[in-house]
């Protein structure tokens, strides 16, 4: 059933809470994830030391702040118990992890048991032997929601839910110690009361044995629904935390097929590689020669290290000349010059892109043959066509795919490189599109000679006029 006339703000709060109650039960986030796991630790680091911070000036501020409320040595008590709660503090950012830890929850413990004890045991540096419950009248219960505010910055809308809740119970396990097995001035009591008249509720306001139950459960309960409030909110930023993470990853895949100033266009379109389509582009399929041979020679690690940095090679020149890397096939490569949109010079950039393959192939032979290595032989297709993009598959896997007989006649003319006896092999569509792309066009071609006869294709009726480079004494070859 839809939701019809239902407005997407009320349709996003529906979402909202139901992703909090589905947390709520079971804890979803993928730590796998490595997007997810670096932006997790890096919002919990700094969370953490904004945090810490936020508490020293704090503690420094009422500190001071003490000195003038309580003008006599009595306050080094109450100073003994901040420096404790700064200490905590470090040892809470030195403790910091992603995920929830028994060690930090220890250390918030401590952080409420110690708050609770300067605050609820009497003094011992003071010379009045006072009622307990005079404790209360100091209403030094508002401190916790400095520190419950502090919280937030470092911690997850579980850990605020565990911080209020635990100050809540010790506050009221403090009370039930006090009212039982507190100290009272009975005396006291009896005066005051005739001070005020016989007026119980004046009584209540100023008799320091008094506990004051209803004012103490009202305390908690308006503290409770502060760090509920608060709770719902970190949880509102770690979902933003999570989409944002998402965000990276997606922008990382979009990386790897992409150059960098493409990606940084496609992000920030909502449908960044559009719908399906036809549009010309230029493919170029480029393959080791000889691969299955050299393997047999080689140690399994030393050819996935050969093929990482033949990756690496590829890939950088690819995005240096506007090219997208559609996908590895394993010691080959197809490339698209023109997606997901047209350029003005893709047939030149793909021509381009072809010589400078050549160029970074004879520096690394070079380098591997100092090191005793075989040199690398790289053969290449040229086509430029019509082809479909768009995105095939299912909706668990999605692939942004280029389908059509350009892709199939790319494919073709770098198997043809073999029997020609040539590294590069272009077709006359590709050049005469670089022609009228570019008058430099004709600059690209040096290297290349025309062959007048038609050559047919594998798989394909209609026959083909070729170009094909003229191969060097060192043209990478083995």
């Amino acid at each position: 059933m839809t939701d019809v006339g239902v407005p997407e703000t009320d349709k996003d709060s529906r979402n909202y809470l139901q992703n909090f109650r589905l947390l709520s039960r079971n804890e979803t986030v993928d730590y796998s994830n490595r997007h997810v796991f670096q932006a997790l630790e890096t919002n919990k680091r700094e969370g953490l030391a904004l945090a810490v911070r936020a508490r020293w000036i704090a503690l420094c501020i009422i500190a001071v702040l003490l000195i003038f409320i309580i003008p006599s040595w009595d306050v080094l008590f109450y100073e003994a118990v901040l420096v404790g709660l700064a200490l905590i503090g470090w040892l809470q950012l030195r403790a910091g992890t992603v995920g929830r830890s028994r060690w930090e929850l220890t250390l918030i413990f401590m952080d409420i048991a110690l708050m609770t004890v300067g605050m609820l045991v009497p003094n011992p540096f003071l010379d009045q032997d006072w009622p307990s419950a005079i404790q209360f009248q100091f209403n030094n219960f508002k401190y916790f929601y400095v520190f419950l505010a502090a919280m937030t910055l470092g911690y997850s809308w579980r850990t605020v839910i565990s911080y209020g809740t635990w100050a809540a119970v010790l506050w009221l396990l403090g009370m039930v110690l006090i009212l039982f097995f507190g100290t009272v001035d009975p005396e006291l009591t009896d005066r005051l009361r005739e001070a005020a008249l016989g007026d119980e509720r004046l009584l209540s306001l100023i008799d320091p044995s008094r506990v004051g139950v209803a004012n103490r459960i009202e305390e908690v309960t308006v503290f409770l629904i502060v760090a509920g409030i608060l709770a719902v909110n970190s949880f509102r930023m770690n979902q933003l935390l999570l989409r944002q993470a998402s965000t990276t990853r997606e922008r990382t895949n979009l990386a790897r097929h992409f150059p960098p100033n493409i990606v940084d266009q496609l992000a920030e379109r909502d449908q960044p590689l559009g719908t399906v389509r036809e549009q010309d582009v230029a493919v170029m399929f480029a393959d080791i020669v000889g691969f299955t041979r050299l393997a047999e020679k080689e140690t399994p690690e030393a050819v996935v290290a050969m093929l990482r940095d033949f990756h690496q090679l590829i890939e950088e020149t690819v995005f240096e000349h506007g090219g997208t890397l559609d996908k590895y096939l394993g010691d080959g490569v197809m490339v698209t010059f023109g997606t997901p949109e047209a350029g003005k010079c893709d047939a030149c950039d793909a021509i381009s892109c072809a010589e400078a393959l050549f160029s970074r192939m004879d520096m690394w032979n070079d380098q591997r043959s100092g090191r005793g290595e075989a040199r690398i032989k790289l053969s290449i297709g040229l086509h430029y066509g019509s082809v479909i993009l768009g995105d095939i598959g299912t909706e668990r896997r999605l692939e942004f795919a280029t389908l059509g007989d350009a892709v199939n006649v790319a494919s073709r003319l770098e198997e043809l490189t073999r029997s020609l006896g040539t590294v590069c092999v272009l077709s006359d569509d590709l050049v005469e599109a670089a022609k009228r792309q570019s008058g430099e066009a004709t600059g690209l071609l040096d290297h290349y000679s025309r062959k007048d006869e038609v050559q047919s294709l594998r798989g394909r009726d209609a026959g083909i006029v070729l170009w094909v480079r003229k191969m060097a004494a060192t043209d990478n070859s083995n």
